[in-house]
């Protein structure tokens, strides 16, 4: 009895503690952001935020309260749940710029790393030059068509390759802005989808951004590495491109496509000496039919042979389509009603409707999005 007493004394101090550190951290917060621009007029300290929350319905039956097969964003069947909350403050001056993003949810529960799980991004960056920065810490990831949120997509819900390509990452970032036009960066990060490395080596990437004008933008994103343990004997380099293309096509109508290819060596699934290869294309309309109400599509086809990226057997080559009917209310808010259809190769039947196994899962989702 003596020490479950003096463990919930320690609990309930741990917790004042907890409670203080919140006080002072919002205090300063608030300080900062009043008195942020008092000194330098460039100088700036901002807050926002952003919540989506969801019901969903799956035609596989995985339990209830279990996350579905691919989850990320709405993973729970016959549920209304929270996709994310988050905090961002954000301070940015003529010469040195920090960020740091609080998240909790269906979204880090079910896809974000188990280690600094609540942190989305905090990182600091200072100017070495009139055109180059240098940012180091957690980021979210520079890989992907498809960014994390729903609100910087254009449909809610996320194609396969997105679920399999990195979300964050932990590194050093050097950025070179030469002009409007032109963004390039380098990357020296700990490794694939990590904040914490997993072996000895570090990973290797660029990004580069193209703006033609205000309606046509490209960019070109990779990262090349060996993401395998230390003790996992031989060269496992792996090689990850991304091409994104942005085209507003009329002043309603929008599109975008993204092509992925992803190489590594010795992981093929029958001969482990065979270099393997991953290949995937996302091609997504959104029409704006009014200036509160649209509707989208998008159409995903993703091809892993190998099974070195997803982990699953042989012959594993998904599509979908997915439809959705969007109505903003205001500027910064979203409702979302989408469809999605996905089909696996015959041969997987990977998903369960109705006490049968089958390889098409249905899926649709209500999403409300909010953000300042």
């Amino acid at each position: 009895m003596g020490i479950m007493k003096s463990l919930l004394v320690v609990k309930n101090k741990v917790r004042l503690w907890q409670h203080i550190f919140l006080s002072v951290a919002i205090t300063l917060l608030l300080t900062v952001k009043c008195d942020g621009q008092s000194k330098d007029s460039t100088s700036g300290f901002k807050i926002s935020g952003y919540t989506d929350v969801y019901y969903a319905r799956y035609s596989d039956s995985v339990g209830q309260g279990n996350y579905q097969k691919f989850p990320v964003i709405s993973p729970r069947n016959n549920e209304i749940g929270l996709n994310i909350i988050q905090l961002t403050g954000q301070y940015t001056s003529e010469k040195i710029r920090a960020i740091v993003t609080l998240h909790y949810g269906d979204i880090p529960a079910s896809a974000w790393s188990p280690q600094f799980n609540m942190i989305q991004e905090a990182n600091a960056g200072i100017k070495l030059g009139k055109k180059v920065w240098l940012d180091a810490g957690f980021f979210k990831t520079h890989i992907g068509t498809e960014a994390l949120l729903p609100k910087d997509n254009i449909a809610s819900s996320l194609s396969i390759i997105t679920t399999y390509e990195p979300w964050f990452q932990s590194g050093v970032k050097l950025t070179y802005l030469p002009n409007d036009k032109f963004l390039f960066c380098l990357h020296v990060l700990n490794g694939y989808n990590v904040f914490v490395d997993n072996n000895s080596r570090k990973s290797v990437g660029v990004s580069f951004l193209y703006t033609m004008n205000d309606k046509f933008n490209f960019g070109y994103y990779n990262l090349i590495g060996n993401e395998l343990p230390d003790s996992v004997k031989g060269p496992h380099v792996r090689f990850l491109n991304n091409f994104v293309f942005n085209y507003q096509l009329t002043p309603k109508l929008k599109a975008q496509a993204g092509f992925d290819y992803i190489g590594q060596q010795n992981s093929g699934f029958i001969d482990k000496t065979k270099y393997a290869s991953v290949y995937s294309a996302i091609v997504a309309l959104k029409y704006q039919v009014v200036t509160k109400f649209g509707f989208y599509g998008r159409f995903e086809w993703f091809d892993d042979k190998e099974g070195f990226l997803s982990g699953q057997t042989n012959r594993y080559d998904p599509c979908g389509v997915t439809l959705g009917l969007e109505f903003k209310p205001t500027d910064n808010s979203y409702i979302r009603l989408e469809g999605r259809e996905l089909i696996m190769n015959e041969s997987e039947k990977i998903f369960r409707t109705d006490g049968q196994y089958t390889n098409i899962r249905y899926e649709g989702m209500i999403n409300i999005g909010v953000w300042f």
